[in-house]
């Protein structure tokens, strides 16, 4: 989980990430691999833009993209939605749907690809609790089936739910890395524990 205050770095880091913008120095790597070699990546933003068509065809809009034959895009399509307990949605135009069912059919979209790692910018961050639900309990679900979730978020209360380990940035610094339990019980920054403790941190 990457935490911060807003301003502090989160997304550029995850566009970074995502290949979306050059470091200004060094290179990202995962598992060995650097660059290019990164693997599978897919992005989900905070405010997902829904293509002007039902929520199934913007899910196989993204399965095309990812290369899935033609085919199997149906079959894929249905899976994937009902995975993200959208399939009575179907036929919905996409925009005609809530901020939480949109969030839902972007995360839907980022699973075609089947990616290795999904990196997700504060994904609940405009949701309300049920809504919020619905979506950590995909993430979670996508965790479990062996894909490396990098998620920012500035909710104490998120991440204590869903981390397993915390990055915590201010002003672009990497102030701290730890695993969530440390992160909350013995933060090694002045700047951690004062964000732990509610406190405006600049």
């Amino acid at each position: 989980m990457v935490l911060g205050p807003n301003g502090a770095g989160k997304t550029s880091l995850l566009r970074v990430c995502m290949g979306l913008a050059a470091p200004s120095a060094g290179t990202v790597s995962w598992g060995g691999r650097t660059d290019r070699g990164l693997g599978r990546r897919a992005m989900l933003l905070q405010k997902p833009v829904m293509l002007r068509r039902s929520v199934a065809a913007n899910v196989a809009y993204a399965l095309a993209q990812a290369g899935c034959p033609r085919h199997r895009r149906a079959a894929r399509t249905e899976g994937l939605l009902d995975r993200v307990g959208l399939l009575d949605l179907a036929a919905r135009p996409a925009r005609r749907l809530s901020g939480g069912e949109q969030q839902r059919v972007a995360l839907a979209r980022a699973l075609a690809r089947e990616p290795e790692i999904l990196l997700l910018d504060e994904p609940t961050a405009s949701l309300d609790p049920a809504a919020t639900r619905h979506v950590e309990e995909i993430i979670l679900m996508a965790s479990q089936s062996g894909t490396k979730i990098v998620m920012a978020s500035h909710d104490l209360g998120q991440v204590r739910r869903l981390a397993g380990d915390v990055v915590f940035l201010v002003r672009g610094r990497l102030c701290e890395h730890a695993s969530v339990g440390d992160f909350f019980d013995r933060p090694s920054s002045a700047e951690a524990a004062a964000f732990i403790h509610g406190e405006l941190v600049l």
